[in-house]
């Protein structure tokens, strides 16, 4: 069903997986052993926009892939297609494309990621697992996007995850191949085991049969007007709170985001006071970096009625209380913002890891 949506040929494979970062991290197992037994690359890097996903970050890690990040135009949020190019060699095992990417909720160039690839001979991913579901529905609504699915030349495999707008139980999603040249080299397969000829097509040895069938149930249940009607209400609200932080003199929205991630930012002061205090008012804006900004995650519970309103409300009432006290950083905003200004950002790694180290003490307190 997901590969139809995503004008995935006859000859289009995948498999579920546990979530996002697992279809990820799978996308670039299949894509090293592609790059190793096709091209003899032993030393793999990918290209991605500095905006990609950070589970690209997690897989290369724990692939032993290089990451090779390329900076976005401060405005536009997108990279510069020239500059993808300059960061590529005869190592590069894949280009990776979002559709939307998560801080800015901005489309990457997929057309032209996707021209590049062919024209280079390197297979190119695209990221759908944050709006996977709401991008194909986007023209039943009146929203025209550029491509971004197997219709595009060069686009070879695509992640989506269906337990966001999916709608489907949490750890959910799925990862799909154009042909079965790539989905091979994501199995392990070990012929000589004790125990018997061992086969696993993802991470995961046992996996819970109850959230795939769970899953096709969603689907179904939902089925495409439901999802239509679903994509129409998000869209609708993102746009209204778009409209509405235009009217806001000291905010700027970043990048030209038409789905379900709004993310803006300041010159009056530190937004992330801004977002403190929106939480005070039960609102989450997430505190995003490089450059500073806030977003706010559209979910269906932002399009019940009288919502919008009052986030705008609240949100206007909040800036005129941080603009009069600009200076005033506390709670997370000073914690974010103090991080940011830390040079060596090891640093900034070791408290993070002692952070999840007193989350996971045994030691009573």
């Amino acid at each position: 069903m997901t590969a139809e949506l995503f004008h995935g040929g006859e000859d289009v494979v995948g498999t579920m997986t546990s979530g996002g970062t697992e279809s990820i991290i799978l996308a670039i197992l299949a894509y090293r052993g592609y790059g190793r037994e096709r091209k003899g690359i032993v030393k793999p890097n990918i290209v991605m926009p500095v905006t990609g996903h950070v589970g690209f970050d997690k897989a290369g890690h724990l692939l032993g892939v290089e990451v090779r990040h390329v900076p976005v135009n401060q405005t536009t949020m997108v990279p510069d297609i020239k500059e993808v190019e300059s960061a590529i060699d005869r190592n590069t095992i894949g280009l990776v494309c979002s559709a939307p990417q998560y801080p800015h909720g901005v489309i990457d160039p997929i057309t032209e990621i996707g021209q590049l690839g062919l024209r280079l001979g390197i297979p190119v991913h695209v990221d759908a697992c944050l709006g996977g579901f709401l991008i194909v529905f986007a023209d039943k609504v009146g929203l025209q996007l550029e491509p971004f699915d197997f219709s595009v030349p060069g686009i070879t495999s695509i992640s989506a995850d269906t337990h966001k707008f999916g709608y489907a139980p949490k750890g959910s999603s799925v990862i799909m191949y154009k042909n079965r040249d790539l989905i091979h080299h994501q199995y392990y397969v070990s012929a000589d085991w004790s125990g018997g000829i061992f086969v696993s097509p993802t991470l995961a040895g046992s996996r819970s049969g109850g959230i795939i069938a769970a899953t096709w149930a969603a689907l179904v249940h939902h089925g495409q007007d439901g999802y239509v009607k679903a994509t129409r209400d998000i869209l609708t609200v993102s746009g209204r709170i778009r409209e509405g932080i235009r009217r806001i003199p000291e905010l700027k929205l970043m990048g030209d985001a038409r789905l379900c991630i709004v993310a803006f930012t300041s010159t009056y002061f530190h937004v992330y006071q801004l977002a403190d205090e929106m939480k005070e008012k039960g609102w989450l804006l997430s505190c995003i970096q490089n450059p500073t900004a806030v977003h706010l995650y559209v979910v269906p519970g932002h399009t019940n009625p009288g919502v919008v309103d009052k986030f705008l409300t609240d949100l206007t009432a909040c800036v005129t209380k941080v603009k009069a006290n600009p200076e005033k950083l506390s709670g997370r905003a000073a914690v974010y913002g103090m991080a940011q200004k830390i040079p060596d950002r090891s640093l900034v790694t070791e408290l993070a890891a002692n952070f999840i180290d007193i989350l996971y003490s045994t030691k009573s307190v």
